[in-house]
């Protein structure tokens, strides 16, 4: 009688396993594969859009545009805008969501915690459109009846409060409050997520050495989340940035460059100029709108690979 051999059982059962594994590995590096060239490909799309449909602005004569600006007037008092809009908007935001994302990671009761925590995440899911609507029938009275003309009288000699006051609320500090609001969900929830990340054994070495509980933040959790502040500070920058139907609703612009936030006179957005104008345009004055949404695509572009970067270095807070 010839015994022939005869693998184990066990390394029969594991082959087709193994590549059941291996086959599940290159569908999904594929499919992978494919999502991030979709992305690469849509951005090169939209970009190629904008910069196709704004070339004719830069190549045509100043008459035959409403008005007699150039491009660079007419561009300059809208980025203006649109920058110092987002960066009121975060100078108000990033403290409170920083200080709430600590009180939700560190201070509050489980319970609470999560239950502020689903509340603050709300905030993300609610429309612009109501963040307008809130903002001008809301804000902009209470504002306007108290605290502007408080900001003129004590602070009147600042160029920032140096009025008039404006009697409407429709200003550019209204606005920046109500996209403060919109983009604390951003940065708080990034920000707690990393707080919650800092290493127990950092938390008890500090607590060990006898450090209050302020004082361990500030040793460990604070430096150990920096990184992933910056970037949710620089990614609620970029929300900020591109936001129009609030601000259009709040704003009274005019084609000014001033840092006053409390009369009527704003600077506008770019996002908010097209979208009160596009309806109305027609030909090159098109185009030069699209020539704005391209400065803006650019603006943050560089914001938003900003953000990427500083999240590249990790949330470590090996820096720190």
């Amino acid at each position: 009688m010839t015994i022939t051999d005869s693998p184990p059982s066990g390394d029969t059962a594991a082959a087709p396993t193994e590549q059941t594994s291996k086959l599940g590995d290159r569908v999904f590096s594929g499919i992978s594969l494919g999502a991030g060239i979709l992305i690469l490909v849509t951005l090169a799309a939209v970009a190629l859009f904008l910069f196709v449909e704004a070339w004719p602005t830069f190549g045509a004569d100043v008459s035959e545009f409403d008005g007699s600006d150039t491009f660079l007037e007419y561009v300059a008092p809208l980025l203006f805008g649109t920058i110092w809009a987002a960066f009121l908007s975060l100078l108000l935001a990033l403290p409170l969501a920083v200080a709430v994302a600590l009180f939700v990671s560190h201070y509050a009761p489980k319970r609470l915690a999560q239950s502020l925590g689903y509340f603050i995440d709300l905030l993300a899911a609610i429309p612009s459109v109501v963040f307008g609507i809130w903002g001008i029938a809301v804000l902009a009275p209470i504002l306007s009846r108290s605290v502007y003309p408080w900001l003129e009288d004590n602070l009147g000699f600042l160029p920032f409060f140096a009025g008039p006051a404006s009697t409407s609320g429709r200003t550019m500090m209204t606005a920046a409050v109500v996209l403060a609001v919109m983009i604390l969900p951003i940065i708080t929830a990034i920000s707690r997520e990393v707080f919650l990340q800092t290493p127990r054994l950092h938390e008890e070495a500090s607590l060990a050495l006898g450090a209050t509980k302020w004082e361990m933040i500030k040793q460990a959790v604070l430096p150990y989340g920096r990184s992933g502040v910056i970037s949710g500070a620089m990614l609620g920058l970029g929300r900020a940035l591109g936001e129009t139907m609030a601000v259009a609703i709040i704003l009274s612009p005019a084609d000014i460059i001033t840092v006053n936030v409390i009369s009527n006179q704003n600077p506008n957005t770019i996002a908010s100029n097209i979208a009160l104008k596009f309806p109305e345009s027609s030909g090159l004055e098109v185009n030069r709108l699209i020539a704005t949404g391209l400065v803006l695509f650019f603006v943050t572009f560089i914001v938003n690979a900003l953000a990427r970067r500083v999240a590249n270095t990790g949330f470590s807070g090996a820096d720190g």
